[in-house]
Protein backbone atom coordinates (compact mmCIF):
# COMPACT_ATOMS: atom_id res chain seq x y z
CA UNK A 1 0.00 0.00 0.00
CA UNK A 2 1.27 3.25 -0.83
CA UNK A 3 0.34 6.19 2.06
CA UNK A 4 -0.81 9.20 0.93
CA UNK A 5 0.32 12.86 2.38
CA UNK A 6 0.89 16.51 1.82
CA UNK A 7 3.93 18.53 2.37
CA UNK A 8 2.95 22.24 2.93
CA UNK A 9 5.16 25.65 2.74
CA UNK A 10 2.67 27.53 4.14
CA UNK A 11 2.14 29.81 1.21
CA UNK A 12 1.13 33.45 2.30
CA UNK A 13 -2.13 34.66 -0.43
CA UNK A 14 -1.30 36.67 -2.95
CA UNK A 15 -4.08 38.96 -4.09
CA UNK A 16 -3.92 38.02 -8.29
CA UNK A 17 -5.13 41.87 -8.95
CA UNK A 18 -2.91 43.51 -6.92
CA UNK A 19 0.00 41.53 -6.29
CA UNK A 20 -0.12 42.11 -2.59
CA UNK A 21 -0.34 39.21 -0.13
CA UNK A 22 -3.07 39.59 2.21
CA UNK A 23 -4.53 38.54 5.50
CA UNK A 24 -1.41 36.18 7.26
CA UNK A 25 -3.36 35.64 10.32
CA UNK A 26 -6.26 34.14 7.64
CA UNK A 27 -3.69 32.00 5.37
CA UNK A 28 -2.56 30.36 9.07
CA UNK A 29 -6.24 29.63 9.97
CA UNK A 30 -7.22 28.11 6.88
CA UNK A 31 -3.48 26.03 6.88
CA UNK A 32 -4.99 24.34 10.29
CA UNK A 33 -8.72 24.23 8.56
CA UNK A 34 -6.51 21.84 5.65
CA UNK A 35 -4.87 20.17 8.14
CA UNK A 36 -8.25 19.20 10.12
CA UNK A 37 -9.80 17.98 7.11
CA UNK A 38 -6.99 16.16 5.90
CA UNK A 39 -7.15 14.31 9.00
CA UNK A 40 -11.36 14.08 8.26
CA UNK A 41 -10.25 12.21 4.66
CA UNK A 42 -8.19 9.60 5.49
CA UNK A 43 -4.81 10.77 4.63
CA UNK A 44 -1.80 9.46 6.25
CA UNK A 45 0.33 12.72 6.61
CA UNK A 46 0.62 16.24 6.41
CA UNK A 47 4.10 17.73 6.53
CA UNK A 48 4.98 21.76 6.85
CA UNK A 49 8.08 23.19 5.47
CA UNK A 50 10.55 25.63 6.41
CA UNK A 51 11.27 29.20 4.82
CA UNK A 52 12.86 32.49 5.36
CA UNK A 53 10.66 34.50 2.99
CA UNK A 54 7.82 36.82 2.90
CA UNK A 55 5.93 34.50 0.28
CA UNK A 56 5.62 31.39 3.32
CA UNK A 57 4.58 31.67 6.90
CA UNK A 58 6.86 28.48 8.11
CA UNK A 59 9.69 29.55 9.42
CA UNK A 60 8.19 27.99 12.69
CA UNK A 61 6.90 24.36 11.28
CA UNK A 62 7.07 23.07 14.86
CA UNK A 63 4.77 25.69 16.52
CA UNK A 64 2.10 25.26 13.61
CA UNK A 65 2.23 21.56 13.96
CA UNK A 66 1.45 21.76 17.70
CA UNK A 67 -1.45 23.39 16.70
CA UNK A 68 -2.78 20.64 13.78
CA UNK A 69 -2.00 18.12 16.75
CA UNK A 70 -4.51 19.40 18.98
CA UNK A 71 -7.26 19.31 16.15
CA UNK A 72 -6.34 16.20 15.06
CA UNK A 73 -6.38 12.60 15.68
CA UNK A 74 -4.98 10.00 13.41
CA UNK A 75 -2.76 11.87 10.92
CA UNK A 76 1.16 12.08 10.73
CA UNK A 77 2.52 15.16 11.40
CA UNK A 78 6.25 16.34 10.54
CA UNK A 79 8.16 18.92 8.69
CA UNK A 80 9.11 18.90 5.07
CA UNK A 81 12.14 19.83 5.51
CA UNK A 82 13.51 20.91 8.61
CA UNK A 83 16.95 22.89 7.34
CA UNK A 84 19.03 20.66 9.74
CA UNK A 85 22.49 22.71 8.51
CA UNK A 86 20.46 26.57 10.05
CA UNK A 87 19.29 24.63 13.60
CA UNK A 88 20.32 23.52 16.94
CA UNK A 89 19.50 19.68 16.91
CA UNK A 90 19.31 19.79 20.21
CA UNK A 91 16.18 22.32 19.97
CA UNK A 92 15.11 20.82 17.18
CA UNK A 93 14.74 17.07 19.09
CA UNK A 94 13.01 18.94 22.10
CA UNK A 95 10.65 20.58 19.70
CA UNK A 96 9.67 17.22 17.78
CA UNK A 97 9.80 15.34 21.04
CA UNK A 98 7.34 18.06 22.40
CA UNK A 99 5.16 17.74 19.20
CA UNK A 100 5.45 14.09 19.62
CA UNK A 101 3.93 14.10 23.26
CA UNK A 102 1.11 16.68 22.15
CA UNK A 103 0.04 14.57 18.81
CA UNK A 104 0.30 11.19 21.03
CA UNK A 105 2.70 9.44 18.96
CA UNK A 106 2.36 11.12 15.56
CA UNK A 107 5.57 13.69 14.86
CA UNK A 108 8.31 12.43 12.57
CA UNK A 109 11.27 14.72 10.82
CA UNK A 110 12.57 14.81 7.57
CA UNK A 111 16.15 16.32 7.61
CA UNK A 112 17.72 18.12 4.95
CA UNK A 113 19.18 20.80 3.89
CA UNK A 114 16.65 22.96 1.95
CA UNK A 115 16.55 24.35 -1.49
CA UNK A 116 17.21 28.23 -0.26
CA UNK A 117 20.05 29.72 1.41
CA UNK A 118 18.08 32.58 3.47
CA UNK A 119 18.85 30.56 6.57
CA UNK A 120 22.52 31.21 6.46
CA UNK A 121 22.82 34.89 6.63
CA UNK A 122 19.91 34.83 8.97
CA UNK A 123 21.88 32.79 11.33
CA UNK A 124 25.46 33.67 10.85
CA UNK A 125 26.26 30.96 8.80
CA UNK A 126 29.14 30.40 6.47
CA UNK A 127 27.77 28.59 3.02
CA UNK A 128 31.38 27.25 2.59
CA UNK A 129 30.05 24.91 5.29
CA UNK A 130 26.78 23.78 3.41
CA UNK A 131 27.15 20.04 3.37
CA UNK A 132 29.42 19.60 6.52
CA UNK A 133 27.18 21.57 8.66
CA UNK A 134 24.51 19.09 7.98
CA UNK A 135 25.89 16.21 8.05
CA UNK A 136 27.48 16.74 11.73
CA UNK A 137 24.39 18.09 13.08
CA UNK A 138 22.46 15.19 11.62
CA UNK A 139 25.02 12.60 13.34
CA UNK A 140 24.14 14.64 16.21
CA UNK A 141 20.07 14.61 15.78
CA UNK A 142 20.75 11.14 15.41
CA UNK A 143 22.87 10.41 18.24
CA UNK A 144 19.97 12.41 20.84
CA UNK A 145 16.80 10.72 19.23
CA UNK A 146 18.58 7.25 20.45
CA UNK A 147 20.53 7.88 23.72
CA UNK A 148 18.97 9.98 26.76
CA UNK A 149 22.76 11.23 27.93
CA UNK A 150 24.67 12.34 25.21
CA UNK A 151 27.92 12.75 24.80
CA UNK A 152 29.79 14.27 21.88
CA UNK A 153 32.09 16.38 20.24
CA UNK A 154 32.08 18.41 16.79
CA UNK A 155 33.36 21.66 15.07
CA UNK A 156 30.37 23.94 14.69
CA UNK A 157 28.89 23.29 18.19
CA UNK A 158 30.11 23.40 21.92
CA UNK A 159 30.02 19.99 22.75
CA UNK A 160 28.12 18.17 25.34
CA UNK A 161 29.18 15.76 28.05
CA UNK A 162 27.19 13.24 29.67
CA UNK A 163 24.41 15.54 28.93
CA UNK A 164 20.49 14.38 29.47
CA UNK A 165 18.07 15.95 26.75
CA UNK A 166 14.48 16.06 27.91
CA UNK A 167 11.45 15.87 27.16
CA UNK A 168 11.67 12.43 25.71
CA UNK A 169 8.73 11.66 22.94
CA UNK A 170 6.26 8.86 23.29
CA UNK A 171 7.49 6.94 20.25
CA UNK A 172 9.80 4.99 21.28
CA UNK A 173 12.19 5.89 18.27
CA UNK A 174 11.51 9.22 16.84
CA UNK A 175 10.79 8.77 12.85
CA UNK A 176 14.35 10.91 11.26
CA UNK A 177 14.07 10.90 7.66
CA UNK A 178 16.58 12.34 5.25
CA UNK A 179 15.38 14.60 2.62
CA UNK A 180 17.27 14.31 -0.38
CA UNK A 181 17.01 16.11 -4.19
CA UNK A 182 19.56 14.84 -6.87
CA UNK A 183 22.65 14.19 -5.57
CA UNK A 184 24.16 10.42 -5.48
CA UNK A 185 26.48 10.90 -2.47
CA UNK A 186 23.61 11.72 -0.30
CA UNK A 187 21.19 8.90 -1.25
CA UNK A 188 24.01 6.72 -0.44
CA UNK A 189 24.45 8.09 2.92
CA UNK A 190 21.11 7.56 3.91
CA UNK A 191 21.47 4.37 3.10
CA UNK A 192 24.83 3.96 5.04
CA UNK A 193 23.02 5.92 7.56
CA UNK A 194 19.88 3.17 7.86
CA UNK A 195 17.44 6.25 7.44
CA UNK A 196 14.31 6.43 5.66
CA UNK A 197 14.01 8.03 2.51
CA UNK A 198 12.42 11.25 1.25
CA UNK A 199 13.01 11.93 -2.37
CA UNK A 200 11.94 15.69 -3.89
CA UNK A 201 11.21 15.39 -7.51
CA UNK A 202 10.36 18.66 -8.43
CA UNK A 203 11.01 19.03 -12.26
CA UNK A 204 11.90 16.74 -15.05
CA UNK A 205 10.94 12.98 -15.31
CA UNK A 206 10.72 11.01 -12.10
CA UNK A 207 11.67 7.59 -13.41
CA UNK A 208 15.60 9.31 -14.07
CA UNK A 209 15.76 9.08 -10.13
CA UNK A 210 14.92 5.44 -9.70
CA UNK A 211 19.61 4.79 -10.30
CA UNK A 212 19.79 7.32 -7.36
CA UNK A 213 16.95 5.04 -5.31
CA UNK A 214 18.83 1.92 -6.42
CA UNK A 215 22.02 3.36 -4.81
CA UNK A 216 19.78 3.85 -1.95
CA UNK A 217 18.70 0.37 -1.49
CA UNK A 218 22.20 -1.27 -1.84
CA UNK A 219 24.29 0.99 0.46
CA UNK A 220 21.40 0.29 3.13
CA UNK A 221 21.45 -3.68 2.28
CA UNK A 222 25.48 -3.72 2.41
CA UNK A 223 25.24 -1.82 5.71
CA UNK A 224 23.45 -4.48 7.53
CA UNK A 225 20.16 -2.48 8.25
CA UNK A 226 17.25 -4.39 7.81
CA UNK A 227 15.52 -4.61 4.72
CA UNK A 228 11.55 -4.99 6.55
CA UNK A 229 12.30 -1.60 7.48
CA UNK A 230 13.49 0.54 4.52
CA UNK A 231 11.06 3.16 3.41
CA UNK A 232 11.53 5.47 0.94
CA UNK A 233 8.55 8.13 0.12
CA UNK A 234 8.24 10.49 -2.77
CA UNK A 235 7.63 13.93 -3.16
CA UNK A 236 5.97 15.51 -5.51
CA UNK A 237 4.13 19.20 -6.98
CA UNK A 238 0.89 18.11 -7.21
CA UNK A 239 -2.92 19.47 -7.13
CA UNK A 240 -5.90 17.37 -7.83
CA UNK A 241 -9.52 18.74 -9.73
CA UNK A 242 -12.37 16.81 -11.02
CA UNK A 243 -11.66 18.21 -14.95
CA UNK A 244 -8.47 16.96 -16.17
CA UNK A 245 -7.74 20.26 -18.83
CA UNK A 246 -9.55 22.33 -16.17
CA UNK A 247 -7.17 21.33 -13.29
CA UNK A 248 -3.85 22.07 -15.40
CA UNK A 249 -5.35 25.33 -16.31
CA UNK A 250 -6.30 26.10 -12.62
CA UNK A 251 -2.99 25.04 -11.43
CA UNK A 252 -0.57 26.68 -14.12
CA UNK A 253 -0.55 30.07 -13.95
CA UNK A 254 0.40 30.18 -9.60
CA UNK A 255 2.84 27.19 -10.45
CA UNK A 256 4.45 29.14 -13.33
CA UNK A 257 4.81 32.47 -11.35
CA UNK A 258 6.38 30.47 -8.44
CA UNK A 259 8.83 28.85 -10.30
CA UNK A 260 9.51 32.82 -12.19
CA UNK A 261 9.82 34.47 -9.39
CA UNK A 262 12.42 32.04 -7.79
CA UNK A 263 14.17 31.62 -11.05
CA UNK A 264 14.50 35.83 -11.79
CA UNK A 265 17.16 34.84 -8.31
CA UNK A 266 18.66 31.97 -9.72
CA UNK A 267 19.29 32.69 -13.48
CA UNK A 268 16.44 30.07 -14.86
CA UNK A 269 14.52 30.86 -18.03
CA UNK A 270 11.12 31.55 -18.03
CA UNK A 271 8.72 28.78 -17.34
CA UNK A 272 6.03 27.76 -19.91
CA UNK A 273 2.84 26.21 -20.73
CA UNK A 274 4.94 24.30 -23.36
CA UNK A 275 6.93 23.37 -20.51
CA UNK A 276 4.72 22.97 -17.82
CA UNK A 277 2.34 20.70 -20.08
CA UNK A 278 5.83 18.42 -20.97
CA UNK A 279 6.12 18.34 -16.93
CA UNK A 280 2.74 16.47 -16.47
CA UNK A 281 2.40 14.29 -19.21
CA UNK A 282 3.07 10.21 -18.50
CA UNK A 283 6.18 10.51 -17.67
CA UNK A 284 6.52 14.40 -16.21
CA UNK A 285 7.27 14.84 -12.24
CA UNK A 286 4.65 16.93 -12.08
CA UNK A 287 1.28 15.13 -10.42
CA UNK A 288 -1.79 17.19 -11.30
CA UNK A 289 -4.73 16.22 -13.13
CA UNK A 290 -8.40 14.62 -12.26
CA UNK A 291 -8.34 11.97 -9.47
CA UNK A 292 -7.99 8.83 -12.13
CA UNK A 293 -4.97 10.21 -13.82
CA UNK A 294 -3.42 11.48 -10.88
CA UNK A 295 -4.01 7.96 -8.87
CA UNK A 296 -2.59 6.47 -12.28
CA UNK A 297 0.42 8.54 -12.13
CA UNK A 298 1.55 7.91 -8.52
CA UNK A 299 1.72 4.34 -9.06
CA UNK A 300 3.35 4.90 -12.06
CA UNK A 301 6.04 6.75 -10.43
CA UNK A 302 6.06 4.60 -7.59
CA UNK A 303 7.06 1.39 -10.01
CA UNK A 304 9.60 3.87 -11.90
CA UNK A 305 11.26 4.03 -8.62
CA UNK A 306 11.20 -0.02 -7.65
CA UNK A 307 8.11 0.82 -5.29
CA UNK A 308 7.84 3.51 -2.99
CA UNK A 309 6.00 3.95 1.05
CA UNK A 310 4.55 7.12 0.48
CA UNK A 311 3.66 9.94 -1.81
CA UNK A 312 2.83 13.38 -1.14
CA UNK A 313 1.39 16.18 -2.56
CA UNK A 314 3.57 19.75 -2.44
CA UNK A 315 0.43 21.53 -3.34
CA UNK A 316 1.10 25.00 -2.34
CA UNK A 317 0.42 27.45 -5.30
CA UNK A 318 -0.10 31.49 -4.70
CA UNK A 319 -3.40 31.62 -6.85
CA UNK A 320 -5.11 28.56 -5.81
CA UNK A 321 -7.70 29.31 -2.91
CA UNK A 322 -8.32 27.90 -0.03
CA UNK A 323 -11.79 25.99 -1.32
CA UNK A 324 -9.78 24.91 -4.38
CA UNK A 325 -7.20 23.41 -1.67
CA UNK A 326 -10.27 21.97 0.37
CA UNK A 327 -11.62 19.77 -2.72
CA UNK A 328 -8.27 18.89 -3.72
CA UNK A 329 -7.83 17.13 -0.18
CA UNK A 330 -11.25 16.00 -0.93
CA UNK A 331 -10.46 14.37 -3.60
CA UNK A 332 -7.86 12.96 -2.60
CA UNK A 333 -9.25 11.01 -0.09
CA UNK A 334 -12.24 9.83 -1.14
CA UNK A 335 -10.86 9.11 -4.71
CA UNK A 336 -7.16 8.91 -5.41
CA UNK A 337 -5.93 6.71 -2.39
CA UNK A 338 -8.57 4.17 -2.69
CA UNK A 339 -7.53 3.89 -6.67
CA UNK A 340 -3.77 4.25 -5.43
CA UNK A 341 -4.74 0.78 -3.39
CA UNK A 342 -6.66 -0.63 -5.93
CA UNK A 343 -4.00 -0.25 -8.50
CA UNK A 344 -1.30 -0.92 -6.36
CA UNK A 345 -2.62 -3.87 -5.67
CA UNK A 346 -3.19 -5.44 -9.07
CA UNK A 347 0.15 -4.31 -9.63
CA UNK A 348 1.54 -6.54 -7.59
Amino acid sequence: MIKIGIDSFAAATLDPDTGIFTDPSKDMSRLLERIEFADQMGLHSFAIGEHYRKEFLDSANAVILAAAAARTKDIRLGSAVTVLSAADPVRVFQNFATLDLISNGRAEIVAGRGSFIDSFPLFGLDINDYNDLFEEKLELLLKIRDHELVTWTGKYRAPLSNQPIYPRPLQKKLPIYRGVGGTPASFIKAGQQGLPLVVAVIGGQTERFGSLVDLYRQAYLDAGHPEQEMNISLHSLGFVGEDHQQTLDTYYPGYAKMFNDVGKERGWGAVTREGFDFQTDEQGALVVGNAGQVAQKIVRHSKALGGVDRFTFQMDNPLLTHEQLMKSIELIGKEVIPLVNEAHADQR
